[in-house]
């Protein structure tokens, strides 16, 4: 576990850097701090920056020359005392243009605070989209026009929206900030209008300079389009951060929540309990003690279900219901044996029955992903495995109090969807080093796929033992990187990738922003018994 975390430090030292030293000198010269250093002077001063989408974009437009980060800085800290979410784009990777992932980033930055009825803060630095790839962030109903229509229905809902033009700002970009509450503009380094000076020639034979058509003094004085003029970055944070001060505050939850303790056994020992290959058997349990309130669990249950842990505790003093799968082989009480990480008929009919007990209390959800999926065979799909465990997917589904999910090992086909994997919503999904995500595991992926291929290839005379043994590695390998987790949160299908010694500070936080939001009625609707 150590050499995971390692390596997931490794990485992030790389990302952090954005576009390179060269480019963070370049951005210094011109007065203008980096996207790091706004975040950083923006929040508390002993607040942590939980960094959100760290990966996005990770191996991935190599033509183009990557896109660290997703070219964005996002993330939830605390401003003048309260929770906010900061979307701060990178001008050192590519001028802050926007690439698809960029795009996707900033919408989960809008749906966090969205869900959780947070602040948001928008420090604009961006060059607009990213031309060359403009057919995968332009006209989709999830690219980049969504981002002004959730500005709108923010408004709407009442959630603030700050925006600090503190470089470029262009064209269809330039609605963010002006369909945001209120803008900042920094004098002599940010401008904003829909058509640069090169277009503008291009369009109707006009010419003029980039500060007479949008610059500061334009549009705070002339236009009246953005709200502050401001004569340097530091300047400009600090006003952000007076007005953040003067917010009001939104109806909490009514989730629990009492003094907080710290965990009896040390979180800092929860890597010695996670094992080296994720296949051996190990007891969920002495991880889960280390990351709540006194390292005390009350399991409901306990003794039926056994491949799934259903429980309550408190994190940070908040009342949680932990579903997490169990990964030790254990004997059921009719003498059946059952692995572990599997989800069993009686195991989804119990995590079924703990969720809508959760939300009947208003106790948020928080799930331990080690799961290789539901059972199969002759005796699981005769005892209505499919049916179980469409019950459980339908609680997940129908959950209306805050849910989050912590990918600690393995969350395979149907058992990350019952187990609360992105498309339920989790208010944040969060994951191991340790961590993956995929229809199924490498090797069992490669052998399925190898049977179908040297079928057809024995029906054709092709095949012999090291053409099927070269099929069979070259399949794995592909898998194996698909099932990485950095695959996966370059995707922003997890939102972060942590070290596990800080999980229940993750979890704290979470729980702290959801409080920000009512929590609605829950109906289940309809479920097979």
């Amino acid at each position: 576990m150590n050499l995971h975390i390692g390596e997931l430090y490794h990485k992030l030292e790389k990302i952090y850097l954005g576009g390179g030293q060269k480019k963070i000198d370049k951005q210094h010269k011109k007065g203008k701090m980096t996207a790091r250093e706004r975040v950083d002077f923006l929040k508390d001063k002993d607040a942590t920056f939980f960094e959100i989408g760290a990966f996005a974009g990770l191996g991935m437009y190599a033509e183009h020359g990557g896109c660290p980060a997703g070219g964005t800085v996002m993330g939830i800290s605390k401003v003048e005392g309260r929770d906010v979410m900061i979307v701060a784009n990178d001008a050192t990777v590519k001028a802050g243009a926007w690439f698809p992932i960029t795009g996707k980033k900033n919408l989960r930055a809008q749906e966090i605070a969205m869900e959780n009825r947070i602040p948001i803060i928008y420090l604009v630095d961006s060059a607009g989209v990213y031309l060359p790839m403009q057919d995968e962030i332009f006209p989709d109903k999830e690219h980049f026009g969504r981002i002004f229509r959730n500005n709108a229905k923010m408004s709407s809902m009442g959630i603030p929206q700050i925006a600090a033009i503190m470089g470029s700002c262009v064209a269809g970009g330039a609605y963010l900030p002006i369909m945001s509450d209120e803008s900042l503009i920094v004098d002599g380094t940010g401008s904003i209008f829909l058509a640069g000076p090169y277009l503008v020639k291009a369009a109707i034979g006009e010419t003029v300079d980039k500060e007479t058509l949008g610059g500061a003094k334009t549009q705070t004085e002339m236009s009246g389009v953005v709200d502050y003029n401001m004569p340097d970055d530091k300047t400009c944070l600090t006003t952000i951060r007076d007005l953040v001060s003067k917010l009001g505050h939104e109806p909490k939850s009514g989730i629990d929540r009492i003094k907080s303790v710290e965990p009896k056994l040390d979180p800092k020992e929860i890597i010695g309990h996670y094992p080296s290959a994720t296949a051996k058997p190990y007891d969920m349990r002495e991880i889960l003690k280390r990351v709540v309130d006194g390292s005390e669990i009350t399991e409901y249950k306990e003794n039926y279900g056994k491949s799934i842990i259903t429980a309550y505790a408190r994190i940070d003093g908040w009342s949680v219901g932990i579903v997490a799968n169990d990964r030790q082989v254990v004997k059921t009480a009719t003498g059946e044996m059952q692995f572990g990480g599997v989800i069993y008929s009686d195991s989804a009919d119990k995590a079924a029955r703990f969720i809508m007990n959760c939300n009947q209390k208003k106790i948020p959800l928080v799930f331990f992903h080690d799961v290789s999926g539901f059972m199969v065979g002759k005796r699981s799909e005769h005892g209505g495995i499919i049916k179980d465990g469409a019950k459980m997917v339908n609680a997940v589904s129908n959950s209306t109090v805050p849910k989050f999910s912590v990918v600690v090992g393995n969350s395979y086909g149907a058992g990350n969807y019952a187990m609360c994997g992105k498309a339920y919503d989790p208010r944040f999904i969060i994951g191991w080093p340790t961590a993956k995500i995929a229809v199924m595991g490498g090797a069992q992926a490669a052998k399925v796929l190898t049977q179908i291929q040297v079928s057809s290839m024995k029906a054709k005379g092709e095949v012999d033992e090291a053409a099927e043994t070269e099929l069979y590695n070259k399949i794995k390998d592909r898998y194996d990187e698909q099932t990485s987790p950095y695959y996966a949160a370059s995707r922003i299908w997890l939102d972060a990738i942590i070290d596990p010694r800080e999980t229940r500070d993750w979890l704290a936080m979470g729980l702290r922003v959801a409080d920000s939001a009512q929590i609605e009625k829950f109906n289940v609707g309809v479920i097979q018994t």
